[in-house]
């Protein structure tokens, strides 16, 4: 299966071996205890223990991965989780002070109240090294969010003893399989990409070893919803093809504002289908977004509806015309002349 092509693989993936008369992929398991009687066995006997619906699903995801899948109920569970679970009193985080912010909530309201030394560097191949000495782990994002900022992920797991995490959420295992580069566990907000209908919350982390991750999961009760876990594996088979056209609209997109003088700071690394640029001021980023038809504002990434917004309102350390734009899959002639017709407006204000 693992040498088949992305689509082929995501249309098959965690599905049972067939069976006569019944479908390929299973409704919801919706329930809470389970039939158990007598000695405890091999099967869950509570929901908290397992699902046979995240099953199928870890399962499907696994086959992108190549190691181990645990599924959480958000992204930011799957975050929590794989930070918990790796690190002790004493230990040493090198983690991204320009990544997504949540992580950094955690280093200060959790980590490093119980002693665990966190130290928070730019996205940047130099930095990062600077911090390693001492590591116990690093935690990277690359590309970072909001900067679409890249550092050589397996140069830094080949030259470093420290525990290697990366959060893969903008470039997916599709494109960027951090295992191959020499990592030791990837974290992935599903509800972007690979649900790509911005219609719930989910999350996992994937790793060589499941089991502390497993643990975890059953102790906080950090557990998926079978119904939303269904839908983001129904979702799963469409992954390759939305992230194509995606992809092409964000070439397509970065290309036309590499050549518009009201933007400057056009970034797009070529991973996932989220353009970064950056506007005069936080007014002429609102008129723009306004301006726009086939552009929602909202925040989020990664769904098959475009979507942007200004990132400094949510205070990043951005600049307050910064867009964090994320291309759906709309035609790309129709959406590049949407956005041309925003930044038009700029232009006769």
């Amino acid at each position: 299966m693992s040498r088949r092509g992305p689509s082929t693989r995501a249309t098959h993936a965690g599905l049972p071996a067939p069976e006569q008369g019944a479908p390929f992929l299973p409704g919801p398991v919706l329930a809470a205890p389970f039939h158990l009687s007598g000695e405890i066995g091999d099967v869950p006997g509570y929901n908290r223990d397992g699902n046979p619906t995240w099953a199928l699903y870890e399962q499907g995801l696994a086959e992108f991965e190549g190691v181990d899948v645990v599924l959480f109920s958000s992204g930011m569970a799957a975050v929590h989780a794989a930070l918990e679970t790796t690190l002790r009193p004493g230990d040493v985080l090198v983690a991204p002070s320009d990544g997504y912010r949540g992580l950094r909530g955690i280093a200060r309201d959790h980590l490093e109240p119980r002693g665990i030394e966190v130290r928070l560097v730019p996205t940047d191949d130099a930095a990062v090294r600077a911090a390693l000495p001492g590591a116990t782990a690093v935690f990277l994002e690359s590309p970072s969010n909001p900067g679409l900022n890249v550092v050589d992920i397996a140069a830094i797991a080949r030259d470093t003893d420290a525990f290697v995490a990366v959060d893969n959420t903008l470039a997916g295992a599709l494109h960027q399989n951090v295992f191959e580069l020499g990592a030791d566990m990837a974290v992935v907000s599903a509800t972007k990409y690979l649900n790509g209908h911005s219609d719930l919350n989910m999350g996992y982390v994937a790793t060589r070893d499941a089991a502390k991750l497993r643990a975890w999961r059953i102790l906080t009760g950090a557990l998926p919803g079978p119904f939303e876990t269904w839908l983001a594996h129904r979702a799963l088979p469409t992954y390759p093809l939305r992230l194509e056209r995606q992809m092409a609209n964000a070439r397509a997109l970065a290309d036309m504002l590499a050549e518009r003088p009201e933007v400057s700071d056009v970034r797009y690394p070529g991973l996932g289908a989220v353009v970064v640029f950056t506007l005069e001021s936080a007014a002429a980023g609102q008129r723009f977004l306004a301006a726009c038809e086939l552009v929602i504002e909202a925040t989020s990434f990664g769904g098959l509806h475009t979507s942007a917004e200004r990132r400094e309102r949510w205070g990043d350390d951005v600049a307050e015309g910064f867009i964090r734009f994320s291309c759906g899959i709309e035609d790309t002639a129709d959406l590049l002349a949407d956005v041309g017709r925003g930044l038009d407006v700029l232009r006769s204000t």
